[in-house]
């Protein structure tokens, strides 16, 4: 299913940049446009979880919930962390990579309106790592650009850290590492240079609720508890850049 991208985000000439894909990283900008990615993808999933008892509402048939409402959502905070106006995008260099995450994002929400709408049920599986999860799946497809969340306590199999990923994992977790620093490196992937950037990701009170104590019970999801306590380390949202 594809989004229609509204005034509201692009004009006519960068919808043509984003679905035609992809000139959209210069070179020496990769590892700014990974930060921007990650900021972008945690200001999407900070939406859902501040929405998630309007989803999960049993008693709602038609929640507003739309990929439109999303959009405005996303664009004020990212706007607000990173002065980049996602509805005047044009001056920036990553506009085009910016709207096509942001686009994907969008589809996501609009492909799980049957489930987000569903009256009746109450926990409908559609929550913040699903969507992140979804949407950098989607990105992936539109750019090549692969956006992921990962870590040692990985539940999907498509979370689970590669060499690379594990091993930054590893310096994260030890404590001799600056709590909240990134780590980036341009390396090989398959032969072809790219830029990796790594971005910590900690235990906060929301994610106790499924992955918190006691260790081995079940959650909602029916899915056996880590036992994280408040900061710790959970993972981390992993991007690979190819660079030009």
């Amino acid at each position: 299913m594809k989004v229609q991208i509204t005034s509201l985000i692009c004009g006519a000439a960068l919808c043509a940049t984003v679905m035609g894909m992809p000139s959209l990283v210069r070179a020496g900008d990769e590892s700014e446009t990974a930060e921007l990615l990650i900021t972008l993808l945690k200001s999407g999933r900070a939406v859902v979880s501040e929405h998630q008892a309007l989803i999960n509402d049993a008693s709602k048939g038609n929640k507003g919930f739309t990929d439109e409402f999303l959009a405005h959502q996303v664009i004020e905070k990212f706007k607000a962390k990173t002065r980049v106006d996602l509805s005047r995008p044009s001056g920036v260099p990553q506009s085009g990579i910016l709207l096509a995450l942001l686009e994907a994002e969008r589809e996501v929400v609009l492909e799980g309106q049957p489930v987000i709408n569903k009256q009746g049920v109450a926990f409908k599986g559609f929550i913040p790592a699903v969507f992140a999860r979804k949407s950098g799946e989607k990105f992936y497809k539109k750019t090549g650009i692969r956006l992921k969340l990962t870590g040692t306590d990985y539940r999907f199999p498509g979370n689970k850290p590669d060499d690379f990923e594990a091993e930054v994992l590893r310096m994260f977790a030890d404590s001799r590492h600056p709590k909240g620093q990134q780590y980036a490196k341009a390396t090989m992937v398959g032969g072809k240079p790219v830029m990796r950037v790594m971005d910590p990701e900690y235990a906060g009170p929301t994610c106790l609720t499924c992955h918190g104590g006691p260790k081995g019970e079940r959650d909602i999801t029916g899915t056996k508890k880590e036992g994280w306590k408040e900061g710790d380390l959970a993972g981390a949202i992993s991007v690979v850049v190819p660079m030009r």
